[in-house]
């Protein structure tokens, strides 16, 4: 993760969010070249043709996952075995499936359980594992150890297996335990991703001049040191989204994940991968839509991790 903690400063050791004043500089410097920093990296991400393609291609996900009716017209419950596995045609662009229901929307109406299940469990690892990072490095000492200590437990258990184990405990499959099993498994690295920023930021001369005229923890915790957090946390956050709409269909297709009747591209893959050789527009579609979802979020993380850090501009 050195990689995301590198954007945390910016040209010369500025900091990116610190409002305090340095020797050098007046006191609205720190805020002048925090806002300069962002306003060129939303200049180069703007520019940049892969972000954008990118980011376009979320917005359509994100729509058809919020707004499945603006997408298609089609009941996904709609279904008749005499039309079991009609092939694609004008009126029907995915075909249908086994049970003879309209695949397209299908897949529209699948997309929620994927978008839903990685934004909620990325917004529980940024606030828990950003505030228990943020404690860890600043207090040090007691507080560090034994927050650093409950990270190497759950960063023991290796992802996969340790989901697969918790949600077969749970015997509950449903977007709730799901979100649940992801945040347990991940809060621990975007702590030490946040526990890094404040270690590295907490010695400044900005946040020693806030200190030294009287600022309490809490001020320098959230006003002058968190803000430097910001940028690696934004990158990984991007990032890990695409990996929970992996995760998710991954735990789908092994059985663990969401059940029938539910819609989603794992269930729509995992019920259709023996029908590859006969149909294959029958997993080539759900594959093609998930595929695409997580590399967006990947080229989305890529460019901003470009865009945040001066050393790869």
């Amino acid at each position: 993760m050195s990689d995301l903690t590198g954007a945390s400063t910016a040209v010369g050791g500025a900091p990116i969010g610190g409002e305090g004043p340095t020797p050098d500089e007046p006191a609205t410097g720190g805020k002048e070249r925090s806002a300069s920093l962002w306003a060129d990296a939303r200049r180069q991400l703007v520019r940049d043709p892969v972000f954008m393609l990118a980011f376009a291609y979320i917005l359509v996900v994100s729509s058809m996952a919020a707004l499945p009716g603006l997408w298609t017209s089609q009941d996904p419950r709609d279904c008749s075995t005499d039309r079991s596995r009609i092939s694609p045609s004008w009126d029907h662009p995915f075909g249908f499936n086994t049970l003879g229901c309209d695949y397209y929307s299908h897949a529209i109406y699948g997309a929620r359980p994927s978008m839903v299940i990685a934004i909620m469990a990325t917004s529980a690892i940024v606030l828990v594992g950003g505030v228990l990072g943020l404690l860890a490095g600043y207090y040090g000492g007691w507080v560090d150890t034994i927050i650093s200590r409950i990270m190497d437990i759950f960063f023991s258990l290796p992802f996969l297996l340790g989901a697969i184990v918790f949600l077969t405990v749970i015997k509950r499959q449903n977007i709730w335990t799901i979100t649940l099993v992801l945040f347990l498994l991940a809060w621990p690295t975007i702590a030490r991703i946040i526990r890094g920023s404040v270690i590295s930021s907490k010695d400044l001369d900005y946040v020693q001049a806030a200190r030294a005229v009287g600022a309490g923890n809490g001020r320098l915790m959230f006003r002058h040191i968190l803000p430097n957090a910001v940028a690696p946390m934004l990158v990984y956050a991007t990032i890990v989204l695409g990996s929970f709409v992996a995760a998710e269909a991954t735990l789908t297709f092994l059985g663990v994940g969401l059940q029938p009747p539910a819609q989603s591209w794992g269930i729509m893959i995992s019920d259709h991968q023996v029908y590859f050789l006969e149909d294959p527009w029958l997993l080539l579609f759900p594959c093609g839509l998930l595929v695409g979802t997580v590399l967006s979020f990947i080229l989305m993380g890529d460019a901003l991790r470009d865009a945040l850090d001066p050393k790869f501009r």
